[in-house]
């Protein structure tokens, strides 16, 4: 077996096991933002209950109470909702180590943009990570109490890193980094301040529990809550050369936060079961967040160009395209075409236009550009395509 063949055994089984948890993570802060907004304060119900909600599900109905800090007495069994949140970033890290920073020099690095080794961006990145928790926890400790100006230097802070990743990284790379990050704070919220105040306050049930902690466990939830949808896309985002190849990424972020929070918060007031007059922004910024990422990230309009003959885009491919989408690709790393996308013919190239055009547009083929393709040769190409 191939070092290669086991590298994309390691990237399947570190993918699907981030998924696998990362749902199972979501679900359950979705549920409980849910919950929490499903709430009633009904008579009847004894001093310390906030408010409860009955639901229906599998059969059975379930009347589900939540108090303002703690019951007198607690049972045995008190479940925890935590591992979900720290498999799903450990899975994350685990796959950004094995894609972005074992294959650097694919997925990672940009000729074109900062010159660093592999080790460096790798050790670059894993300090990023690191550094912006702190960043996130200082401004959320100092402007707690301050809900819109904290949102406003935490939406700046995440465009800054964008600009930053987009300095030195591929477009892959600093989007997948802008997602590693977010999600860093996410999990970090809960590992450091939303179960060790849980702790707290059952450890006080003796005492009198500080309502504090709770609250400051909220907020810190709320943010994973609203940083989930665009966390989500930036994700995926490189399967998309229109987003990754975008050479203002700072501004392909900020668009994805936008929309994507003002999406969430449209779905949180309408489980809440407010009326729209309440929050009649919620829409027009979603709607008008996406209608914006999509005229930003349109292709520009390519100057025409003569076609190239056969056999000169035919050498360009082979020299650029099939060292690694071919039936046996020579590029270290490869041990099948990518994609199962094959460019050894003019055929191929035909039947491909297409996905071709779409990465030539994006800029993100070669990865990293490591077989150093020309504007000149980028443009043949794609005049080729066009007017095949």
């Amino acid at each position: 077996m191939t070092e290669a063949f086991l590298l994309d055994w390691l990237n399947l089984l570190l993918r699907w096991a981030h998924l696998v948890v990362g749902i199972a993570w979501i679900g359950t802060s979705f549920f409980f933002i849910w919950l929490d907004l499903a709430l009633r304060r009904r008579d009847g119900q004894p001093d310390g209950i906030l408010g409860s909600a009955w639901l229906v599900h599998g059969g059975g109905f379930y009347d589900v109470a939540k108090y303002t800090v703690a019951p007198p007495q607690l049972p045995p069994e008190l479940h925890w909702f935590r591992w979900e949140a720290y498999l799903t970033w450990a899975t994350g890290l685990g796959l950004l180590v094995a894609m972005y920073y074992f294959q650097a020099s694919l997925y990672l690095l940009d000729a074109s943009r900062a010159p660093l080794s592999p080790v460096q961006a790798s050790l670059i990145g894993l300090a990023s990570l690191a550094a912006g928790w702190f960043a996130y926890d200082g401004l959320v400790r100092r402007f707690g109490d301050r809900p819109q100006l904290l949102a406003a230097l935490l939406f700046a802070l995440i465009v800054a890193a964008a600009w930053g990743y987009g300095e030195i990284f591929s477009g892959r790379g600093a989007l997948i980094h802008v997602g590693a990050l977010a999600g860093t704070w996410m999990a970090a919220n809960v590992f450091a301040v939303i179960i060790p105040n849980q702790k707290k306050i059952v450890a006080a049930l003796l005492a009198t529990p500080d309502p504090a902690l709770g609250k400051e466990g909220k907020v810190r939830s709320l943010h994973n809550n609203y940083l989930t949808l665009p966390v989500l896309l930036l994700m995926v985002s490189n399967h998309y050369p229109f987003l990754t190849g975008h050479r203002q990424l700072w501004l392909v972020v900020g668009l994805i936060v936008v929309a994507g929070a003002a999406v969430r918060h449209v779905l949180n007031r309408l489980e809440a079961g407010d009326p729209a007059h309440r929050y009649p922004w919620a829409a027009p910024v979603a709607v008008g967040g996406l209608l914006a990422l999509v005229v930003a990230t349109a292709p520009p309009r390519a100057p025409v160009a003569s076609v190239p003959a056969d056999g000169a885009v035919l050498a360009i491919a082979q020299k650029h395209c099939a060292v690694c989408h071919a039936d046996r690709p020579s590029f270290p790393g490869f041990a099948q075409a990518p994609k199962d996308f094959r460019a050894e013919t003019l055929a191929q190239l035909r039947a491909n236009a297409p996905r071709i055009q779409a990465q030539l547009a994006g800029g993100v083929m070669p990865p990293g550009n490591v077989t150093g393709l020309s504007a000149e040769e980028r443009a043949m190409l794609g005049a080729w395509l066009t007017g095949r």
